[in-house]
């Protein structure tokens, strides 16, 4: 007689793990509302008490025996860094098990003065070294906001006269000093005194970075939150009109969000909800009194946004977050300018951990805010070593037989695979499907040593750091490869794969006595080679080429002569615009009229089997229309905010096939 229940083997019980999170992967998406605290605190608290039982396992099964060997050195060694790491992911899975949305109470509490006038709003555009192009776009951008009672300021780090000259046609304020101590953040606070000086000082001050433009609602609408008299400081998301390197070089700039939007759109809410969101420079806007009691912009940090939350917190001011898309700004474009501006802010975080602000000084800050920055820290001096480490610990079992992992194959699954798998599904439901986990590794594995490195100078020698400037713009019009930077990937990937074949066809390597745990290290640097791999393809820089991704079909008239069409638009330039409807001769010259910008003279460069390009000439208040319509839109968010899967999958094989089309 067969008995009820099947009886399954170690392989298949731990399999059966893995199945319930599969099928709970497919359920949960329909129960759960992430803007609910209670439905997120019981998901990460599932997600911590599945990392606490998977460290247990690793701390009692797992482990070379004590004593003076190598395999104890790797083992321990691998284990202490990999329970960093899990103490900072049980420090987040808190923070996100609550959440806060502030649009409601900005709808709310929009004109919240009433009959009085207006507060008086300055907004400071900080800029060192910026070109014409990226600063024009955010000088029209804060001019044109909604706002009436407004003064924009452009603040000159360069001291160049070409830009003084401009904002005078632009009919802003110009400011320069003679030095730049104390970087941005001098530069702002130089502003600030000047302002302090004039008749009419403002009620609030709103801070911009060179290349980030503000959209035509920016100001009111964060000017709401202010309602509250205890509300200092007031932060929106940053969002991208270009795709980050990461998105640009694996050719997923239609289908895989930028490296940010999990923090902007889905962390900094649960921050929020905490009351512990912090300031992120650019985008932000505060309370003059609340800067004036400071004493202005922190300077003991080259992230002087992150410091300011932290001392309007010790003087009892609130940082609010608004989860809207008000601005949006260029990423960087390159990845030597993407992986310095990271070690940048690694470094900032430990400046800020030794500072008088730090977590364990004697300051005001409330426990809650030392907990921010040890969080923090924890993120930066963890993740991109561990990071590291996963890579290099597999070589030492291939080279050395050193076994840094001593587990049954239904262990990791059971332990280990249920924990990951299950992390994977519940962030993937609270953010709406953002987390594709190799692609997660290719971003932390690009700037893992410069970050690693900022992280512990940070710590051991916090003073003495130039600011590091993100370079904006430039020539982007041709295949660029990072060589020093792919280097280091290609030579731990040639090692990785010659280990694996060592391991297959030698008998002097990978030996035996591994037993069952020769398929976890197998797994591993599996994994391991197709991480790498795409690193190294995203170490290979494409060209870039204008683009409007927020930007929908629309119709327009085309006058040339007595002919008249109404073709749609495309694709649009500030220079350019593809019509998609009647054919016409090259050189044709005509007029394109566009709603909000109006007839622009215009002239066939190129013909298509479905229609034309043209190439437009605006004058200048046409030139001005076409950026508030790029990029000023209020509502509008560009880019992709959650992965799209069957996007991914097709431009990750066209990228494999190094047939990009240029995206």
């Amino acid at each position: 007689m067969m008995p009820f229940f099947p009886h399954f083997g170690e392989l298949g019980s731990a399999g059966i793990h893995l199945l319930l999170v599969i099928g709970l992967a497919c359920l949960l998406p329909s129960v759960v509302d992430p803007t609910r605290v209670w439905h997120r605190a019981v998901l990460m608290a599932i997600s911590a008490v599945l990392a606490v039982r998977y460290a247990w396992w690793r701390a009692t099964e797992t482990l070379a025996p004590a004593g003076l060997t190598i395999d104890m050195a790797a083992s321990w060694s691998l284990f202490a860094l990999e329970m960093l790491v899990l103490a900072g992911s049980l420090s987040s899975f808190l923070i996100m098990a609550r959440f806060r949305d502030r649009r409601a109470e900005a709808d709310a509490h929009w004109g919240w003065w009433g009959d009085a006038p207006p507060p008086r709003l300055a907004i400071l555009i900080a800029t060192y070294n910026e070109e014409l192009a990226v600063l024009e776009r955010t000088i029209v951008g804060a001019r044109s906001l909604r706002h009436p009672n407004k003064v924009v300021m452009v603040l000159d780090d360069g001291r160049r006269d070409w830009l003084r000259d401009f904002c005078a046609k632009q009919g802003v304020e110009y400011l320069r000093r003679p030095d730049n101590k104390g970087s941005k953040a001098g530069n702002i606070n130089h502003a600030l005194e000047r302002l302090a000086e004039s008749d009419v000082p403002p009620d609030f001050v709103a801070v911009l970075d060179a290349d980030f433009v503000p959209h035509l609602g920016f100001a009111s609408r964060c000017l709401a939150l202010f309602h509250d008299p205890e509300v200092g400081l007031v932060q929106t998301p940053q969002h991208f009109f270009n795709a980050d390197p990461i998105q640009h070089n694996l050719g997923l700039t239609r289908s895989y969000p930028d490296e940010q939007r999990f923090f902007f759109d889905h962390m900094q809410p649960a921050r929020d909800g905490w009351g512990i969101a912090f300031c992120c420079g650019t985008s932000s806007v505060a309370r003059w009194d609340a800067l004036q009691e400071i004493g202005g912009f922190p300077t003991e940090s080259v992230t002087e946004d992150f410091m300011l939350t932290l001392a309007l917190q010790e003087k009892g001011w609130k940082t609010a977050y608004l989860a809207e898309p008000l601005t949006e700004g260029l990423a960087p474009e390159g990845l030597k300018e993407y992986v310095t501006q990271r070690a940048r802010w690694c470094l900032g975080l430990m400046q800020i951990a030794r500072s008088s602000l730090g977590p364990f000084a004697r300051n005001g800050l409330r426990l809650r805010d030392r907990w921010s920055v040890v969080d923090s820290v924890f993120y930066w001096t963890t993740t991109f070593p561990f990071r590291l480490a996963a890579i290099v610990y597999p070589l030492l079992y291939w080279f050395f037989n050193v076994t840094v992992v001593d587990a049954a194959l239904s262990d990791v699954i059971s332990y280990f695979g249920t924990y990951f798998l299950w992390i994977i599904v519940a962030l993937n439901v609270l953010s709406r499907g953002m987390i594709v986990p190799i692609l997660s590794d290719v971003s932390q594995l690009l700037g893992a040593a410069a970050i690693s490195r900022a992280a512990f100078t940070g710590l051991l020698r916090p003073k003495g750091h130039p600011f590091s400037v993100t370079a904006k713009g430039g020539d982007r019009s041709r295949i660029v490869i990072q060589w020093r930077l792919m280097a280091p990937f290609i030579i731990l990937l040639v090692l990785t794969l010659a280990g694996l074949l060592a391991g297959i066809f030698s008998d002097r390597f990978a030996f035996s006595d591994a037993g069952d745990g020769k398929w976890v290290i197998l797994f591993w640097t599996l994994y391991n080679v197709v991480v790498l791999s795409f690193t190294i393809i995203a170490c290979i820089e494409l060209p870039r080429r204008e683009r409007h991704v927020a930007d929908v079909p629309e119709r327009a008239t085309f006058q040339a002569g007595e002919i008249e069409s109404r073709p749609w638009i495309t694709s649009l330039t500030a220079d350019t615009v593809r019509l998609r409807g009647r054919a016409m001769p090259l050189g044709t010259a005509g007029t394109l009229q566009i709603d909000g910008v109006g007839k622009i003279p215009a002239r066939v460069i190129a013909r298509y089997e479905d229609g034309v390009r043209l190439h437009l000439s605006p004058d200048q208040q046409q030139h001005e229309a076409l950026m508030l319509r790029f990029y000023t839109q209020d509502d509008l968010a560009p880019g992709v905010a959650r992965v799209r899967g069957p996007a991914l999958i097709a431009d990750l094989a066209r990228r494999l096939s190094f047939n990009s089309g240029g995206r």
